[in-house]
């Protein structure tokens, strides 16, 4: 997947794995873990053996965020809880790096996801679910138009501690704004010549959907 900021590659340990380590480690406290099943890391090794096991599954299906400007992969994504026969695929397992974190390469790489879920392979429900303490993920959801349909309690249990898992999604019916919303947010013409904002994700995203209405 391709786009003006990004491009988002199956992950390959030879090509990403030095990379994505030195950018990951730049979160000296490691909270970059705390709502994730993995991680952190202490060593390479130990990095390696865990980004391997990632290459080899299909589900979570796993893509490197590399950046455009200096070939260098910053974070991953991945697709899961894949069930093509009622059209349903979640975005999750979302670690991105500090260099990653609150840049035009973060948000385009979750567009990217999105437009390859409903304009190429049709599905009708895109999923977003975190951990309900984790409230930058919830504020990422919602600034991405996902809407919040309530808390799983007790869902899962992982480090040892229980999980209410709070559950977003955006329909098929949805995607059409949105798609519209980020399309405005990602134009050259919404950046300075310092590269910062002029308009909010949200709020060309509601917009959008204003005028659907």
């Amino acid at each position: 997947m391709r786009g003006r900021f990004c491009r988002l590659e199956a992950p390959d340990v030879l090509r990403h794995a030095e990379d994505l380590f030195a950018a990951y480690s730049a979160d000296e406290s490691g909270s970059l873990w705390t709502y994730m099943t993995d991680g952190p890391y202490s060593s390479f090794d130990e990095f390696v053996a865990g980004m391997e096991l990632a290459c080899a599954s299909d589900d979570p299906l796993f893509y490197a965020v590399v950046e455009r400007g200096s070939g260098k992969a910053v974070g991953r994504a991945a697709y899961l809880r894949i069930e093509p026969t009622v059209g349903s695929i979640e975005v999750g397992s979302i670690a991105y790096s500090p260099r990653l974190q609150r840049t035009p390469v973060a948000t385009e790489a979750m567009y990217l996801m999105m437009q390859r879920a409903f304009d190429e392979l049709g599905y009708r429900r895109y999923e977003w679910k975190c951990d309900a303490l984790n409230e930058p993920s919830r504020r990422a959801a919602e600034r991405l138009g996902f809407t919040y349909e309530g808390i799983f309690r007790q869902a899962l249990v992982y480090k040892g501690r229980n999980r209410d898992t709070a559950w977003y999604a955006i329909t098929d019916r949805d995607w059409p704004a949105i798609r519209r919303g980020f399309e405005r947010w990602l134009d050259p013409a919404n950046f300075d010549n310092q590269g910062r904002q002029q308009a909010a994700l949200a709020a060309l995203i509601t917009a959008a959907r204003n005028l659907a209405d």
